[in-house]
């Protein structure tokens, strides 16, 4: 059977003309699967019994199964944790701003990654997810939102896995959820988020998609990073770097680099200092993020006054910086927390 929510728009048109259909059927599917959210092909009114039943032979509509969630009783922040029918589950967050509703999809099940203070990646790798089930996280976000008269106006890839090691799947996804006829979000509003994936990131660059580019760094040299994040053996920062410029001469957009404030390892004014350094002549914004508590990690949040020292000393270097609102700490915040926490329940 085809999950149909794999199929971008021309794929399902593929599918009509093969099945000697006419092919503006695909855009009253797409529309009814994106817009109306309907979950039974008989649903879909304005297509002839007959079709219907077609459909219904060679496609599914499959939907994520809700194991548990967790409300923000500061922010609203919903925390879903969601199964498929072979048991695998996988976290997405769907968070309120002031300036509109953004969910946060999982591309893999699990992390092979490695980084010292996330929580993805303490089970390991499991599998990819295909694009259909990243839109069934965002559609089950996007079902809450119905009841309250939202919709969901911007997507971060920054749940678990490495979406750059789940590279055709991921922009199939974007493809799908930026389609005109169905969710129609622009790519402008959607971020991708990687460790350093340096063929990735120089391969996004090539596509010349809008969307936006979120680098974990999370420390200013080889040293420091390598013993945070195993990949930085692979791809040091002199090469991630030399991506990061090469994204930035051939697409115009600045990137973002996440900086996650670990006490004690990586947020002294020295390293505020080497990190000015790093990103001089790139036009680039930093995201100070205070690191979540992690029971499997024994990692120390900086101190408060320590985060505002660190964001000051980039201030008065010129780089341009925030300090990452959190969202949802009275929750099990971390990517991967919450399923870690189930896993051990189970």
């Amino acid at each position: 059977m085809i999950h149909i929510y794999d199929l971008t728009l021309t794929e399902l048109e593929d599918w009509f003309k093969n099945a000697g259909e006419p092919t503006y059927r695909a855009i009253q599917v797409y529309q009814w699967l994106y817009q109306k959210r309907a979950q039974s092909f008989q649903d879909m009114s304005n297509l002839p019994r007959s079709l219907r039943d077609k459909l219904a032979e060679s496609m599914e509509i499959v939907r994520a199964s809700e194991v548990t969630r967790q409300v923000s009783k500061v922010d609203g922040t919903v925390k879903f944790l969601l199964q498929w029918p072979d048991k695998v589950t996988v976290e997405t967050v769907l968070m309120r701003h002031d300036y509109g509703n953004s969910v946060c999809v999982s591309s893999q099940v699990g992390c092979k990654m490695g980084c010292t203070f996330c929580a993805s990646t303490l089970g390991g790798m499991i599998r990819q997810m295909t694009a259909g089930e990243m839109i069934e996280q965002l559609l089950y976000s996007q079902q809450l939102l119905d009841e309250q008269d939202g919709r969901v106006s911007s997507i971060v890839l920054m749940g678990s896995g490495e979406p750059m090691d789940n590279y055709d799947a991921v922009m199939k996804f974007i493809d799908i959820v930026s389609d005109v006829h169905g969710l129609n979000i622009g790519q402008r509003h959607i971020t991708i988020s990687t460790v350093g994936l340096v063929p990735g990131i120089k391969r996004l660059a090539d596509d010349g998609r809008p969307i936006t580019l979120a680098v974990s760094l999370h420390a200013p040299n080889d040293e420091l990073r390598s013993a945070m994040m195993p990949v930085n053996k692979a791809y040091p920062i002199a090469k991630l770097m030399e991506a990061c410029h090469y994204y930035y001469n051939k697409t115009g957009k600045r990137i973002s680099f996440e900086y996650a404030l670990v006490g004690g390892k990586n947020d002294s004014l020295a390293e505020a200092r080497e990190l000015a350094g790093l990103l001089k002549g790139l036009p680039s914004h930093v995201n100070l993020i205070p690191v979540n508590y992690v029971p499997e990690r024994n990692l120390v949040r900086t101190t408060k006054n320590q985060i505002y020292d660190f964001w000051n000393e980039l201030k008065r270097l010129g780089v341009n910086a925030t300090i990452r609102r959190e969202m949802g700490h009275d929750i099990s915040a971390a990517c991967g927390q919450l399923r870690a926490e189930h896993a051990k329940q189970s």
